[in-house]
């Protein structure tokens, strides 16, 4: 990386010392028949540009790094300035005494002004590429730990499930522990991408939602609805379930009542709306509702889709509501 850098700012240099010699003759050619031959006025223009890059490089290399950056900034005032007034006195005063050491200094302190600009400027660009890269690998960090926290937390629920239907003896439980793996081979696999179909995520929750609606048997009665054209949408995965999950903890497995819940989801254009609605429990026991899977949702949401999303979270008396809006088109 650094020889990288090093190579870039030498060819850099380079093209910009070509840059000021082909400005040289192109602005001396109309006084060309003043020098003896084609050679003489290109040795007059390359010493033009050689003491206008001079210049150049001693505030780029040595002054600025060792003086601006370090904020000494009225030492570098007067080093710039004496650097160029030394400069234009050995490039005029020879021939044009005083008044040719003015002209030349003003003429240097405006093209190393010139290269200030554009050092800064590109600098700026540097810096401002390189906040932006440290910004997108530091979200990519994030997600990437959001989405490992999702896979004990779903493997730690359907266990739970399984468990409890093995405690049960139900002649279902080596179906349900098949389903358990599609169930996670799904996850592992999407773990690994950015995006997936839609329509494959809902069909891992649908096949979720089955294998709980076998364990809690016939208290809880489960709803599940898609309307509108689902092809081609995609979405980050994993990122619906969590409330899925939590519709089921804090609903149904919560309490022996008759429990029910409502999950629908409507595609409109190219706008997800997933809505759920579970019932609450009578007794409500003593459980922090905003746990890790919904604090890790509204993260990955805030992260994924900034400005394309809402989500309206209501707690009412009987039920609790979900109400979410992605644009998956951004």
């Amino acid at each position: 990386m650094i020889k990288k850098s090093f190579q870039r700012t030498i060819l850099l240099n380079i093209g910009a010392f070509v840059l000021v010699l082909i400005l040289e003759l192109l602005s001396g050619w109309m006084i060309i028949d003043r020098y003896d031959s084609p050679f003489s006025f290109f040795l007059w223009a390359l010493k033009y540009a050689i003491n206008i890059m001079a210049a150049i490089w001693i505030n780029h290399f040595i002054l600025i790094p060792y003086f601006f950056d370090k904020k000494r900034y009225f030492i570098y005032v007067l080093l710039v300035i004496g650097s160029i007034f030394f400069i234009a006195y050995i490039e005029a005063f020879a021939n044009n005494s005083w008044p040719g050491v003015t002209k030349t200094f003003l003429f240097h302190f405006y093209t190393t002004g010139t290269g200030m600009a554009a050092f800064f400027l590109r600098r700026n660009m540097i810096i401002q590429r390189e906040n932006v890269e440290k910004e997108k690998l530091q979200r990519e960090m994030e997600l990437i730990y959001l989405k490992e926290q999702v896979n004990p937390h779903f493997l730690f629920n359907s266990l739970n499930s399984i468990y409890s239907l093995s405690r049960q003896q139900s002649p279902e439980t080596p179906d349900l522990v098949m389903q358990l793996s599609e169930l996670m081979r799904y996850q592992l696999e999407s773990s690994k991408k950015e995006v997936v179909l839609l329509k494959e995520e809902l069909e891992f929750i649908e096949n979720y939602l089955l294998l709980e609606e076998k364990r809690l048997s016939k208290r809880c009665t489960i709803e599940f609805l898609i309307e509108g054209d689902l092809f081609g949408l995609k979405i980050s995965p994993m990122l619906l379930i969590p409330f899925v999950e939590n519709a089921i903890k804090h609903g149904a497995q919560s309490t022996n009542e008759q429990s029910k819940i409502d999950i629908s989801v409507t595609i409109k254009n190219t706008a997800l709306h997933f809505n759920v609605v579970n019932s609450k429990p009578t007794m409500i026991p003593a459980s922090n509702r905003n746990g890790l899977g919904l604090e890790n949702v509204r993260r990955r949401l805030g992260l994924l889709y900034p400005n394309a999303h809402t989500l309206d979270i209501v707690d009412k008396a009987n039920d609790y509501h979900v109400n979410l809006t992605i644009n998956l088109t951004v």
